[in-house]
């Protein structure tokens, strides 16, 4: 089963790997595993795939311009506002979440994000599968894995309940506090 590839791949990527140019992750569709080093709540076990993601997503109406060179680089670099991954991180991390910008984005601020991207570099690492249509096999991997930072279609993992009220907890602080600049 492809799940294999992505449970117990034959290598792991690093931040600074991905993030080279040529990029050894190739610019197609595909399903992305994240692996993590140190655990980023008590509740997750480290060492194992905790994240799956795809890229592009389906979409009925529109074309996708999204593959998983671009996805999982953004995962490693980008902010909580593009990234799912990095929202539930940051918020398991205990980063601050605030809005920016016009105030309806939230990341976790320049020195937030530079610092989850740091704990990413140290702890985070990358696999991933070609698929040419990812989303079927993201549904089957989350009904069947124990995919703890997973949320959507998740509600049957333990952690879901969990994962959601402490980032619903980040996003009402956030909405408490002024606009960052």
């Amino acid at each position: 089963m492809e799940a294999a590839a992505l449970i117990s791949p034959d290598r792991l990527w690093l931040a600074q790997e991905v993030l080279m140019r040529p990029s050894p992750v190739p610019a197609v569709a595909g399903v992305y595993g994240w692996h993590f080093e140190e655990a980023p709540h008590p509740d997750v076990d480290a060492g194992r795939l905790l994240y799956v993601g795809i890229a592009p997503r389906y979409m009925a109406n529109r074309t996708s311009t999204q593959n998983l060179r671009k996805r999982v680089r953004y995962h490693y670099r980008g902010n909580a506002a593009g990234s799912t991954l990095r929202l539930t991180l940051g918020c398991l991390l205990g980063f601050e979440l605030r809005r920016v910008g016009s105030g309806t984005r939230m990341t976790f601020g320049k020195a937030g994000e530079a610092a989850l991207s740091q704990w990413m570099a140290d702890n985070a690492r990358v696999c991933w599968i070609v698929q040419s249509e990812p989303w079927t096999l993201e549904s089957q991997l989350i009904s069947q894995l124990d995919l703890p930072l997973n949320l959507d279609q998740n509600r049957h993992n333990a952690f879901h309940s969990r994962l959601k009220e402490l980032r619903a907890q980040a996003r009402q602080r956030a909405r408490e506090l002024p606009i960052s600049a």
